[in-house]
């Protein structure tokens, strides 16, 4: 009878979800050669190849895909063992700015839930100087905020993350008239990104609409309303970038920053799947 390695069945089905060996191996805590070489034995312990493998993508094989749903399974009856006498749920609270949260939320959400069926994950949505804020005070365990400048160069780069001039593909401008802008208020710091880029190039805008998040922000742009300073992220499906078309400045990226004072080890390894999964997510 032929016994199968645990380890790298997980590390299986983490690939195949978070499509890349890298981020596998980050959110197993190990290497990308050593995620790759586990699969491998895995794949000549079967006889069947359950990986593509390009230099850009990672996709199931058509044996791969057979096999997921039975590997989810077996990692999920270990889990289930090791919970047979019980196991103590954590709380992992985690705040993140609402310029990073798309419509990947969702798969983020299911992925943490497989990897981590024993916690009890809190989620809150703010500006990024809310979020640190609330974690400064104690509030949260983690946060993932957009770094806007040099005041606070601690914490771990997660990632870059794009920005463009998002509208409604029918959006029209007419030439010689401000562009028609949608923004948050006026403390928002991508507010201030946007206005200064075309200020200082010498473009005039009007702010046609002032929203009180990204969600509403997002509305007015799918509605056909104005332009809005949007990472491709938490731009609403179907929009497009229009700077280019309309002459506008690029937008420089944000960097992405996770902030975290935990120590036990449990939690760490929960986030450390949260930031492996967002990465993994990337932008549009």
């Amino acid at each position: 009878m032929r016994m199968l390695d645990l380890e790298a069945v997980q590390a299986f089905v983490l690939t195949a979800d978070l499509k890349s060996f890298t981020r596998a191996a980050e959110a197993m805590d190990s290497t990308q050669s050593a995620v790759s070489l586990k699969i491998k034995r895995l794949e000549d312990a079967l006889g069947r190849r359950l990986l593509e493998r390009t230099p850009r993508l990672v996709r199931l094989s058509q044996d791969g895909a057979a096999f997921l749903a039975a590997a989810r399974e077996l990692v999920a009856a270990h889990e289930g063992a090791l919970g047979a006498f019980g196991v103590e749920r954590r709380r992992l609270s985690v705040g993140m700015s609402h310029h990073i949260v798309g419509a990947e939320l969702p798969r983020l959400l299911r992925q943490m839930g497989r990897a981590e069926p024993a916690l009890t994950l809190e989620i809150r949505i703010a500006s990024s100087w809310e979020i640190l804020e609330m974690f400064e005070s104690g509030a949260l365990d983690a946060a993932i905020v957009l770094r806007h400048d040099n005041r606070r160069t601690d914490g771990e780069v997660l990632m870059d993350e794009p920005f463009g001039w998002m509208a409604a593909p029918d959006f029209e401008h007419r030439a010689g008239e401000p562009v028609r802008l949608a923004n948050q208020t006026e403390t928002c710091r991508i507010r201030q990104m946007a206005t200064t880029a075309l200020d200082a190039a010498g473009i005039a805008w009007q702010e046609v609409f002032v929203g009180g998040g990204v969600a509403t922000i997002g509305a007015a742009v799918a509605a056909g309303l104005a332009v809005a300073a949007l990472s491709r992220r938490v731009a609403p499906a179907g929009t497009i970038d229009v700077g280019e078309v309309l002459g506008l400045p690029p937008l420089p990226p944000r960097s992405v920053v996770l902030h975290s004072r935990l120590a036990d080890p449990v939690a760490k390894k929960a986030l450390r799947t949260f930031a492996t999964t967002l990465r993994a997510t990337g932008g549009r």
